[in-house]
């Protein structure tokens, strides 16, 4: 999977079926994220059963909070069989720094 500036992710994620996937903790994505986001926590146990049962037909955007957590999740997505997956370079940070949309619950 690549890595993406703001800029291009942001384009990426009006392709078709783009599934927006935030690898941080639950507490921060509740403090703020991408809108429609889905929150998966790459630290959690049960991070590599969840990429199991992810649909490997669609595209996955990913994002964590400076990028980091994002590239490990990327890596075993990929190892999990998802090709179709690319992560946010500078994370949720650079998106805010760009102007990019925060929903907050």
């Amino acid at each position: 999977g690549a890595t993406l500036d703001p800029s291009q992710f942001a384009a990426a994620l009006k392709a078709a079926d783009t599934v927006i996937l935030d690898v941080r903790t639950a507490a921060e994505f509740a403090e703020g994220h991408i809108p429609g986001a889905i929150n998966l926590d790459v630290e959690s146990p049960d991070f590599a059963d969840a990429v199991r049962e992810l649909d490997p037909s669609v595209p996955y955007a990913v994002y964590g909070r400076s990028g980091t957590r994002s590239q490990v999740a990327l890596e075993l997505m990929t190892a999990g069989g998802l090709t179709a997956a690319y992560h946010l370079g500078g994370g949720i940070g650079a998106w805010e720094r760009a102007g990019g949309e925060i929903a907050v619950p």
